[in-house]
């Protein structure tokens, strides 16, 4: 390795790979406020404007778009006729290219305007990019600050080269570099454009962590996050527990999404989940007063479960979340004392995150089917009482639509068929999953009756409840069976053709029913 080219945007830990460069005999090319940095520490640095013979120009735009930058990047070494080539105009081969990207994602996320992220968009950075990478029988290209140590280590192993091994391994994550920063770029700009449907989409993430196994100990499986700051598992710190499962991620997210649809302005709130689906939720006066609540809609389903939490967690609530065995733990920060209850289980997994994610924020999801993959903006539904049509002859009191809103947040991050029954501010049975509306109502029903005889209870807690449905109930069946189990009002989407059917199976049983005009599907 004879010739390096450094022109970085990102500046962490340059100087010391520089310098490591240099002392092994490196001559270092340079451009722009990297030039400068390096001369200013003392290291002796080519602009790349004398190898080329233009200044920089256009305000930087043009600068390395140059044949005796790209001839030295793409040059093939024992090619007769490259030779000659890089001869007879006076081109010297770069051996190593140490590149990282404008920070466009960044400045998306400041929320600067469009020509400012225009402006940011990498131009000649992923030019020489994939010129090295193209090249890596003879080039190494560097894009991550993280791969410095390792380019000396195996200068120093190998007698200054690098091996070829070597050289794919970086020319890969440097095409993951590329098509990651484009992808961005064209999503970016799709959602300025109003595209909501563009021709191609992209989607790219940074690898987290790989994982012991995905589903099942069979699949592989590795955790990527895609660069947002959105709050959740992506984001969290660990403070203690063995390291988390595919299982664990996909079921923390699902937990912590669901309890942030209950604002802690407005009080404490808990939800516990289990495979992806609540088996408890409420709010409380105090956060373990919420927790209690949660746990006692069904005790069984809670035991290994994923608890949430809309406030900072307490040494009083941690102490209570021992008493059975729980996966994991995330909520938006914990005390000393909490932590210190929790250090003594020691595969249970603390998470905590540096606030809640907004439940109105719109985005993307994305699942892959056979041949393809199903793009969609994120569930950010809200129903406020105003949004309420109510359709029988009896309204619901005040305490009823508390309930029945409480009830349809709930629904929403339920699997469809979704029954969710909900008395006094707490979920008192879930039914989900099923293949018919009235199997879930049963379901949730028959937890009820469950937990009141765990609980040693007179009469299941479904009494006196109401009951949320996340689509329209398609016959009278299902409102009757939930009218049957004690729930005395119904929020549901509304919109079936047997609507009237349903309104007066509701009259005829004496419940208060509201529409939403609104469903939440979950699959």
């Amino acid at each position: 390795m004879r010739r390096a080219l450094i022109s970085v945007s990102d500046k962490g830990g340059l100087l010391d790979f520089a310098r490591a460069l240099a002392a092994r005999g490196v001559e270092l090319l340079s451009t722009g406020g990297t030039s400068t940095m390096l001369r200013e520490a003392g290291l002796a640095v080519r602009d790349v404007a004398d190898v080329t013979g233009f200044p920089e120009m256009m305000d930087g735009r043009v600068k390395t778009l140059h044949p005796m930058v790209h001839g030295g990047l793409l040059a093939l070494r024992d090619n007769p006729d490259h030779a000659k080539a890089m001869e007879d105009h006076g081109i010297a081969a770069i051996d190593l290219l140490v590149v990282n990207l404008y920070p466009f994602e960044a400045t998306v996320a400041k929320g600067a305007d469009y020509a400012t992220c225009v402006e940011n968009i990498d131009i000649g950075g992923p030019a020489m990019i994939r010129a090295a990478a193209k090249n890596h029988a003879y080039v190494s290209v560097v894009t991550d600050a993280q791969d410095y140590a390792a380019v000396v280590a195996e200068l120093d192993a190998n007698g200054g080269q690098t091996r070829y091994a070597f050289r794919q391994v970086l020319a890969q994550r440097a095409y993951a570099l590329t098509a990651a920063y484009d992808a961005a770029v064209s999503g970016w700009m799709a959602g300025a454009l109003g595209e909501t449907a563009p021709r191609r989409r992209a989607f790219a993430g940074t690898l987290a962590q790989t994982l012991r196994y995905g589903e099942n100990p069979h699949q592989s499986a590795a955790f990527y996050t895609d660069g947002s700051d959105r709050a959740g598992v992506a984001t969290a710190k660990q403070w203690q527990g063995k390291e988390l499962s595919y299982n664990n991620i996909n079921d923390t997210d699902a937990a912590f999404e669901l309890v942030a649809e209950f604002d802690p302005a407005e009080g404490p709130a808990c939800a516990i989940i289990k495979h992806a689906n609540p088996c408890g939720v409420a709010r409380g006066e105090t956060l373990i007063d919420a927790y209690r609540a949660a746990y006692d809609c069904d005790r069984t389903s809670a035991f290994g479960g994923i608890v949430a939490l809309n406030r900072p967690l307490d040494a009083a609530t941690a102490e209570e979340i021992c008493q059975i065995f729980t996966e994991v733990v995330i909520a938006p920060g914990a005390d000393d004392a909490a932590k210190a209850v929790f250090a003594a289980k020691k595969n249970l997994r603390l998470l905590t995150t540096d606030g809640l994610p907004d439940p109105t924020s719109a985005g993307l999801t994305f699942r892959q089917v056979a041949g393809g993959f199903l793009v969609q903006d994120r569930d950010n539904g809200i129903i406020l009482p105003a949004d309420l049509k109510v359709v029988t002859k009896r309204a619901p009191s005040a305490a009823e639509i508390a309930d029945l809103l409480f009830a349809w947040k709930v629904a929403k991050h339920v699997k469809s068929n979704a029954i969710v029954y909900v008395k006094g501010g707490a979920t008192v049975g879930i039914g989900a999953g099923q293949m018919s509306r009235v199997d879930s109502t049963r379901i949730a029903a028959r937890k009820s009756a469950d937990m009141a005889e765990a609980l040693g209870l007179s009469e299941p807690t479904v009494k006196g409840s109401v009951v949320a449905s996340d689509a329209f109930f398609p016959f009278p069946d299902g409102l009757l069976t939930a009218a049957e189990a004690g729930a005395t009002a119904v929020i549901q989407p509304g919109g079936s053709m047997r609507d009237a059917d349903v309104i007066a199976a509701a009259d005829a049983a004496g419940l208060a029913m509201v529409f939403t005009g609104q469903r939440h599907f979950r699959h």
